[in-house]
């Protein structure tokens, strides 16, 4: 699917421009061009990025690739190509997914590309254009400032969910440290990871577009670039202590069920210990001598049981004193 909108210098509007008309919005120096590319085919995406915009090669390689990406920002001279990502759980919320987000930034245009549809902060820029009038004045620099801006709070409540998530883990932790529990902490685990793949370049990439001297961004909007550099800094410090509480939940797990299982095998010892001489006299008694004297005496037996009653209670009250359990 293809939209775009064109805002003339004269104030008029116009939607889904065709070729001829997209190649006249160029040629206009004032004026703002935004071209959304929404999981085009093959032929599209080259018949836009090539023919139209005459893109660079590599940037259109790039975009027409489905494994992942690292974020970063290109310069070009006369554009700049972003590669950005938005995060979100998946469908059950077992995993986070991402999505690839490319831009093309020029001076009088703005042109994202995406394989995959539902980009969530494309669709709030886009219906924002006709409420928000600064969308379209402040030029194409704050467009796209206004795509990364939510974009990147999209991350938010990614990290609130995952705080939330082990929080409620490091309570089982200790109490029921099930296989199950392991699972979730190593789960958790990939996707605070996998969200540290993304928070970090994308870091860079608006720190770079916040400070470097590109032209297609004025002094104006680098304020608001850097407004979204402090989020990822705070989100990458949040990520961080997420990490580091999966990381200590990971080693209370170990340690818990280390201390379960030594809990387990000091009473299986114990049991053991205490059996092992009525074990040794049972089988002494066992044997069938004829001439053992202990056969004809008639209290043997139930004296053999006394024992057996005296060695347990005996190695039992040793155990308790020496607090072995």
């Amino acid at each position: 699917m293809v939209r775009s909108i064109f805002f003339a210098p004269n104030g008029t509007i116009q939607k889904n421009l065709s070729e001829t008309e997209i190649y006249d919005a160029l040629a206009q120096p004032d004026s703002l061009l935004w071209v959304h590319l929404e999981k085009p085919n093959s032929n599209e995406l080259l018949h836009y990025l090539k023919d139209i915009f005459n893109f660079h090669p590599l940037a259109i390689e790039d975009c027409q690739s489905d494994e992942y990406q690292t974020p970063k920002v290109d310069d070009f001279k006369a554009y700049l190509f972003i590669v950005t990502h938005m995060v979100q759980f998946g469908a059950h919320e077992n995993g986070l997914t991402t999505r690839e987000l490319n831009l093309f930034l020029g001076s009088n245009y703005l042109v994202s590309c995406s394989l995959h549809e539902n980009i969530t902060s494309v669709d709030r820029v886009w219906e924002g254009l006709s409420r928000d009038e600064r969308l379209h004045e402040n030029g194409s620099d704050f467009l796209c400032h206004a795509i990364l801006d939510r974009l990147v709070d999209a991350y938010m409540p990614v990290l609130d969910k995952l705080d939330e998530e082990i929080d409620l883990l490091e309570d089982n932790v200790m109490a029921k440290p099930e296989p199950q529990t392991l699972e979730r902490i190593l789960a958790l685990k990939h996707n605070i990871m996998a969200l540290r793949r993304v928070i970090s370049p994308m870091r860079e990439v608006v720190n770079k577009l916040s400070r470097d001297e590109y032209p297609q961004i004025d002094q104006h909007s680098r304020i608001y670039f850097r407004d979204i550099y402090d989020h990822l800094v705070r989100f990458q410090d949040l990520s961080e202590s997420i990490r580091d509480i999966v990381s200590g939940a990971l080693d209370i797990y170990l340690s818990s069920t280390s201390l379960r299982l030594n809990e387990i095998m000091k009473a299986l010892t114990i049991v053991s210990t205490i059996f092992l001489p009525l074990t040794f006299l049972a089988g002494v008694y066992g044997m069938n001598f004829h001439f053992m004297p202990e056969l004809g005496w008639q209290w043997a037996y139930p004296t053999l049981w006394g024992i057996f009653i005296l060695i347990g209670l005996g190695m039992t009250i040793l155990f308790k004193r020496r607090n072995w359990f």
